[in-house]
């Protein structure tokens, strides 16, 4: 059994024997979880045709987090002892069809909803004003109508058989796995990764002589060059022997969007040197990552190292960029 030890004692990992409980935990902390920038909207209503098969999802995400892009997520909430297939596949296939066969009850049930919440409705006009919409109306219409049907699956353990059905489904499935432990007291604790989290740019500030992470909000429809860090050995062997870089962890929702890989060399070297234009980005085997392909040979860039005491730390994870602001960079605080 999995375990997390802490100052405060010993957590070990739950199993949800119930959806309903699990979803409670998830609305709990949809603030923790998606940020001020996302609205979360619980709602259990049926959508589909009177003559067709119609189904209800368990929550809608609306993304404001672009200035430019608003995106929209139907929610399915699932505990992974249930069939991945039969209970997730399929159900994301039938919102899929919902999605494009009753788009005007779906977008009646977003304006019911939002206008339910105070501040979900100030929170919408304002982006609708902002972002050029004649009205709220107008601005769901285009998360419904105008946009591509995505997905997101909240689920207490991501495995191998759910990746290798949402990868053939034919739209993003964005996946959050969301855990919980728990203390011989009682006490709980959760662990997630936030939505979207490495598309934020990541700080490091000094704070009482202690480096301190702070995420500073980007559009993410700016963002066409992924980041990766390399060690010496795979980057000469695989980025620039094979011309591609397989097993990232990539946002199915980022893949359309993005046009070139940079690398960042690991220590001792700790500086972005190369960039390669992308073919393609597909699945990495039944994993929940991806193989990036080259559409030609890496080139080589001036280096981009840190600066002292710059804000921008050592890459351990992928970061998002504009490659034409990583063109025009001397260092990584210029990159990102």
């Amino acid at each position: 059994m999995s375990q997390l030890v802490t100052p405060y004692g010993t957590f070990n990992l739950i199993q949800y024997d119930a959806e309903q409980e699990f979803e409670r935990a998830i609305v709990a902390h949809v603030h923790d979880i998606f940020g001020e920038r996302r609205i979360y909207l619980d709602c259990k209503r049926r959508i589909g045709t009177r003559d067709g098969r119609q189904s209800v999802p368990d929550a809608y995400l609306i993304d404001v987090s672009s200035p430019r892009e608003p995106q929209l997520y139907v929610v399915e909430n699932e505990i992974s002892s249930h069939d991945p297939l039969k209970h997730i596949g399929i159900q994301l296939l039938q919102f899929s069809v919902s999605f494009a066969q009753a788009g005007r009850t779906i977008k009646q049930i977003l304006f019911d909803e939002v206008c339910a919440e105070p501040s979900a409705k100030a929170r919408c006009e304002k982006y609708a004003q902002e972002g050029g919409f004649r009205n709220l109306d107008h601005f769901l219409d285009s998360l419904v109508l105008d946009k591509e049907f995505r997905a997101l699956v909240i689920i207490d353990e991501e495995t191998d058989d759910l990746h290798a059905v949402t990868k053939n489904l034919g739209f993003p499935v964005e996946i959050i796995e969301f855990s919980t432990y728990i203390s011989n007291k009682g006490e709980r604790i959760h662990r997630f990764d936030p939505f979207l989290a490495d598309v934020e740019t990541v700080d490091v500030e000094v704070a009482n002589d202690a480096p301190v992470q702070k995420r500073i909000p980007r559009d993410p429809s700016d963002l066409d060059t992924v980041v990766v860090p390399a060690h010496e050995d795979g980057f000469k062997r695989v980025f620039l022997g094979e011309n591609r870089w397989w097993a990232v962890r990539i946002h199915p929702s980022m893949a359309k969007q993005l046009k070139y890989v940079a690398a960042y060399i690991t220590a001792p070297t700790s500086a972005i040197t190369h960039y390669a234009p992308i073919r393609s980005i597909e699945p990495w085997q039944n994993t929940g990552k991806m193989v990036i392909n080259f559409s030609e040979p890496a080139r080589e860039i001036t280096s981009l190292k840190r600066t002292k005491n710059g804000r921008v730390g050592p890459l351990y994870g992928l970061r998002y960029s504009n490659f034409e602001k990583l063109k025009k960079a001397t260092s990584l605080d210029e990159a990102f």
